[in-house]
């Protein structure tokens, strides 16, 4: 059986992964898994140039086919803020919390249809014969005005689903799947697998 490397230590991430591409016929290994320690600076200004860093520089250490995602969210009101910086923002160790609060804050007094939003997901996948491959899933809502769920993490609990009428929390990871920027990037990567 073959072997995929997904460059995330993110535990989270890792099951959402799994799940979606469970009919791949390829173990799937984070990072940790693979034993691989790598301190990979990502310093593009997209998510398609951190993706592709991530994914090649793994790929160029290991020799196997390695995916690589970045993610984050977009407010449209703050200039699509936080961006590539949403792992990053008010600082790495600051917590999702506190991050979801200041956006709330920023916000205050802006009408919902200016709140608008939307998690993007880049996934790179860079092959051993130095073939690079990437695709985009995108999420569109607003930012709700409390936090709300216990499913998900990060931004999640401020992540409002009109359609839903509740957060990208409040759904189960089944539903979420189904209709996340993590679930479409996947799904999209998976053709280029199979």
């Amino acid at each position: 059986m073959k072997k995929i490397i997904f460059a995330t230590g993110n535990e989270g991430k890792m099951r959402e992964i799994r799940e979606i591409l469970k009919d791949v016929d390829a173990q799937i290994l984070s990072l940790k898994e693979a034993g691989i320690h790598a301190d990979i600076v990502e310093d593009g200004k997209t998510f398609e140039e951190n993706a592709v860093i991530k994914a090649k520089a793994i790929c160029e250490m290991t020799g196997e086919i390695v995916l690589a995602d970045d993610s984050g969210l977009e407010v449209d009101y703050l200039n699509k803020e936080p961006g590539v910086y949403s792992a990053r923002y008010m600082g790495e160790n600051t917590s999702y919390r506190i991050k979801n609060a200041s956006l709330i804050q920023r916000l205050e007094g802006v009408p919902d249809e200016k709140r608008t939003a939307r998690f993007v997901c880049v996934i790179a996948a860079a092959f051993p014969d130095g073939t690079v491959k990437t695709v985009r899933g995108t999420m569109e809502g607003r930012i709700g005005y409390r936090e709300e769920g216990e499913n998900g993490f990060g931004y999640d609990p401020i992540f409002y689903l009109p359609e839903y009428g509740c957060s990208s929390a409040v759904l189960s990871m089944e539903e979420k799947n189904k209709i996340s920027h993590r679930g479409k990037a996947l799904r999209a990567i998976k053709e280029e697998l199979l």
